[in-house]
């Protein structure tokens, strides 16, 4: 399962076998003493008693085996040192025990530096709330702790309690104390074989203080990385401010470098491809890839780790080498910030420069416009479209956008064509921005019919829904190219053959600056937006 990312601020153990060593009387061997059927859990089955004196005498009886039980336990392996490091962190503790209580405050007695008064609650089967592996009780802990349910952490030996745990919404560890076991969960978000390995995990989930990411940390991320590039000859690693690359054999070095600023949950994608996008407009490979990342107080080392793997499995998925950068935990922002400089190589004949277009030649559109924006608004405005009546499976659909930012397909069919003049992906500000630049850029004035523009029926509706035009919508995914007219048709026939829509949505007119747009035959205005429309929408 893939590990959560939340931030930590209770974590509530069971207790026997769990904060004690597990087995110290025959449980089966009780079980069957009561009656009570090897695979029915013991309090379950003494509740399904209807006569009343047999109830009690079982209860009494459970009671009596446990107290027992009790007065030989030891402290499990880890548990009076986790108990330590988590009070040390100022973190909220709490017991959730089908235990009673007496049994639980008994075999305290046998810890060294732990007892009840280390824990903010202590739930037993003697309060009034359902036992594991009901969640009530994980609920009512959530709910005095002051905290939310999923910025708890339940650990346990048995499958109720990760049963419990997961019911409620919170984060959950399996303790097997090395042992196999028929009674192990289907799930839990982390599975340990003794208490000695919370602590990294609990490490993980708590907030970093502000300065740059501990050493050791990096170190063991570094340790994942596998640097096949031989054109590297420094890479990321702890104590290296630098990286160095062997461009000997190349001709030109094309260099990016784009900051990823809006809230995201899939920051580390963006990273990479937005600066990628760049780089390929050049008619260059994408390479090599620096980054610094900047979280907000109170990020988790998971939430970074969760990052900066995104990133390298995007880098991988490009054949992009992310040779290192800097991370650091800061109050200078609110949310992560991630600034990429990349770098590629092409051959000084295949370069494309914007100033290469010439009054007749054509421009293509390929997608949609908003292809970026479209994904944005559904990630982080959900709540306003479902309230819009926007369908779930037209939410997850316009999330799904994201994989269709990537404009390097095209990019590179469009720079291995004779007769390509110019590229300029669409970013911030949206198509209207991207013509406007495309045209200051090649230093030549652009007509636009507005009627081939493209527009997905998504983008539509989620731009009617929160009020905005998807003109002036962060467009990333859509590759404007300029071409001669003689080549157009066989570059639009290649990139069609990859499955991506690509239109002719006009033409670059005389050398200057400014666009002339047009639609049903008459002149109109080209839509101009101070700030994007995504950014209007944060605000």
């Amino acid at each position: 399962m893939t590990p959560k990312t939340s931030s930590i601020r209770a974590v509530l153990f069971d207790f026997d076998g769990t904060l004690t060593k597990p087995g110290a009387l025959d449980f089966p061997e009780f079980k069957k003493s009561i009656g009570c059927p090897v695979d029915k859990p013991v309090l379950e089955f003494i509740d399904t008693l209807s006569n009343p004196n047999e109830k009690s005498k079982a209860m009494a009886a459970l009671d009596r085996f446990e107290l027992k039980a009790a007065t030989s336990a030891e402290p499990n392996q880890g548990a009076e040192e986790i108990i330590s490091y988590l009070k040390s962190k100022k973190l909220c503790i709490g017991i959730i025990s089908r235990n009673s209580r007496r049994a639980i405050d008994r075999a305290f007695q046998n810890f060294n530096s732990v007892g009840p008064f280390d824990f903010d609650l202590i739930f037993s089967r003697d309060e009034p709330v359902k036992p594991k592996p009901d969640p009530q009780g994980i609920l009512l802990a959530a709910k005095k702790l002051n905290v939310n349910v999923d910025q708890i952490m339940v650990v346990g030996d048995y499958h109720f309690d990760i049963e419990a745990g997961n019911a409620a919404g919170a984060v959950t560890v399996f303790l097997d104390n090395g042992i196999a076991t028929q009674m192990q969960p289907s799930k839990s978000d982390y599975r340990i074989n003794n208490l000695s390995e919370l602590k990294h995990i609990i490490r993980m989930l708590i907030p970093l203080p502000a300065g740059k990411f501990p050493n050791d940390l990096l170190e063991e991320f570094f340790s994942q990385f596998q640097f096949q590039d031989p054109s590297v000859l420094i890479s990321a690693g702890v104590g290296e401010d630098t990286a160095a690359v062997d461009i000997n054999n190349e001709q030109v070095l094309v260099l990016k470098s784009d900051p990823i600023t809006f809230a995201t949950d899939a920051i580390g994608e963006y990273a990479v491809v937005v600066n990628a996008n760049d780089i390929a407009t050049s008619g260059a490979v994408p390479r090599w890839l620096l980054t610094t990342l900047l979280f907000p107080c109170g990020a988790t080392v998971s939430e970074i780790w969760h990052t900066m793997e995104e990133l390298q499995g995007m880098c991988r998925k490009w054949g992009i080498t992310l040779c290192g950068g800097h991370t650091e935990i800061t109050d200078a922002v609110t949310r992560p910030v991630i600034t990429g400089m990349l770098a590629g190589t092409v051959k000084r004949k295949n370069l494309i420069c914007k100033w290469n277009m010439r009054p007749g030649d054509h421009v293509l559109l390929t997608k949609a416009i908003a292809v970026e924006g479209t994904a944005i608004a559904a990630r982080e405005f959900a709540d306003r479209l479902r309230k819009s009546g926007m369908s779930e499976a037209d939410i997850e659909n316009c999330r799904r956008f994201l994989s269709q930012i990537s404009i390097l397909t095209e990019a590179k069919i469009a720079g291995s064509t004779q007769g390509t003049s110019a590229m300029h992906d669409v970013t911030e500000g949206g198509l209207a921005t991207a013509v406007k630049e495309l045209a200051i850029a090649g230093r030549h004035r652009i007509r636009i019919d507005m009627e081939r523009i493209p527009v997905f029926p998504q983008t539509q509706r989620i731009s009617e829904i929160l009020g905005i035009d998807p003109m002036g919508l962060i467009g990333s995914g859509s590759l404007l190219i300029c071409c001669r007219k003689s080549s157009a048709e066989g570059l639009i026939e290649k990139i069609q053959a990859e499955g991506i829509r690509i239109t002719h949505i006009g033409e670059v007119l005389e050398p200057g600056q400014g666009i002339e747009a047009v639609k049903n035959g008459k002149r109109v205005r080209w839509p101009c937006f101070e700030v994007d429309e995504i950014t209007r929408l944060f605000q």
